[in-house]
């Protein structure tokens, strides 16, 4: 049997929880399935051998779960230098802070904004954990993050339009 199989199949899973987690609108149930998909994907990129990838990953499931009970601008900041500090000890490539990147516009997002807001900060830091996907070659990450950036952007419209339509029953 193919050796990356198994780890492909935990990006597959990863994707298949990213379609789930991204068509929520309601930001709470977003971050559970969130903490969930990011459990998975650390597993994906752990057998990967991706170990910034599988770091960035892992605080980034600690991040959601934190960020379900606080929305402090100090504790992003300390995730963020988290990511950092962690991921000093294993980046040996210029792409391997990639990760670090996009988890830490993810991070920003999910502590300090909501949203619409959160969501863009989302976006931003899924297209450069696109990016990190294809340079790893998770087939799985490259899925979910084309995705996710599609559903992402789909959930937006139908928030701003949610908006819009509630601004104009109060008009």
């Amino acid at each position: 049997m193919n050796e990356m199989l198994i780890p492909q199949l935990f990006g597959l899973f990863s994707f298949i929880l990213g379609a789930f987690c991204f068509m929520q609108k309601d930001d709470k149930k977003f971050k559970c399935i969130m903490l969930v998909l990011n459990i998975n994907h650390s597993i994906h990129f752990i057998l990967m051998g991706a170990v910034t990838s599988a770091c960035s990953t892992l605080l980034g499931a600690l991040r959601t779960a934190t960020s379900m009970k606080t929305a402090s601008k100090k504790v992003a900041y300390l995730f963020i230098i988290a990511l950092i500090v962690v991921n000093a000890q294993w980046a040996q490539y210029w792409y391997d802070w990639l990760s670090v990147l996009g988890a830490s516009f993810g991070t920003y997002g999910l502590f300090c904004l909501r949203g619409i807001q959160m969501r863009v900060a989302l976006l931003i830091g899924s297209v450069i954990w696109l990016v990190n996907n294809i340079i790893v070659n998770s087939i799985g990450g490259i899925m979910l993050e084309s995705m996710v950036i599609g559903i992402n952007l789909s959930t937006m419209i139908r928030l701003y339009k949610a908006q819009n339509n509630e601004l104009s029953l109060q008009n």
